[in-house]
């Protein structure tokens, strides 16, 4: 049975409770979020409310060295549009660049509404721990909300947030509900989790921790 995480909690990734080892040939970062359904105002009718009003959440994955810095920023390539992109095959796994340059970590999925199936992933980060470079000690997982200042959108007006980690063998390891706070309200962008190596094992720490930024940059500026 999964862990169910407490904010600031910590488990061991590589065995459960009773000694059982877990497949980290690849595992399963699943995010997903459901964005809440507006209450009709007194003009309004109930048919007048998208429940499935665009909020576009992009996920991110940080892959940090030993002393918590990033230190591949990549390249600046042009897309097929001709638009300029950096951090292009860096340690930031992200939309523009959802392959990591080792294979070993990738982006899957772009939901804008966080509809969908019962317990589907809104998006998945796979990552292969046991293959990843003994450089990376740590992947920080944060989601924003892309324009979410303009858009007045932010993480108070999403529910049923959560990150959970599932190993190769399809069996969830753990799992961080992120509850109902007041004080996401104004916040765009949200670190989730963090994976960790400690002793040469693989560790998860549930985090939960806002910020008012909806530009991903600046999560990453504090660590380069």
């Amino acid at each position: 049975m999964a862990i169910n995480l407490e904010k600031g909690q910590t488990i061991d990734l590589q065995k459960n409770e009773k000694g059982e080892s877990y497949d980290l040939s690849q595992v399963t970062i699943g995010l997903g979020w459901d964005v809440k359904r507006k209450t009709p105002g007194f003009l309004e009718k109930p048919s007048d409310i998208n429940p499935n009003e665009e909020f576009d959440l992009d996920a991110f994955a940080f892959l940090l060295n030993d002393n918590d810095r990033i230190t591949n920023l990549g390249k600046t390539v042009k897309n097929t549009s001709g638009k300029e992109v950096g951090l292009y095959e860096s340690d930031i796994v992200f939309f523009n660049s959802k392959r990591h340059p080792s294979g070993n970590v990738w982006l899957t999925g772009d939901n804008k509404t966080g509809a969908g199936a019962t317990n589907a992933d809104d998006e998945q980060i796979i990552v292969k721990l046991n293959h990843l470079d003994s450089k990376y000690h740590k992947i920080v997982f944060l989601v924003t909300i892309y324009q979410g200042q303009k858009n007045n959108q932010h993480f108070g007006m999403v529910e049923n947030a959560y990150i959970r980690a599932v190993d190769a063998q399809g069996i969830e390891i753990a799992r961080f509900n992120l509850s109902d706070d007041t004080s996401f309200n104004g916040k765009c962008c949200m670190i989730f989790a963090e994976a960790y190596r400690k002793l040469n094992e693989w560790r998860f720490r549930a985090i939960g921790e806002a910020k008012t930024t909806d530009n991903f940059v600046d999560i990453l500026k504090t660590y380069i």
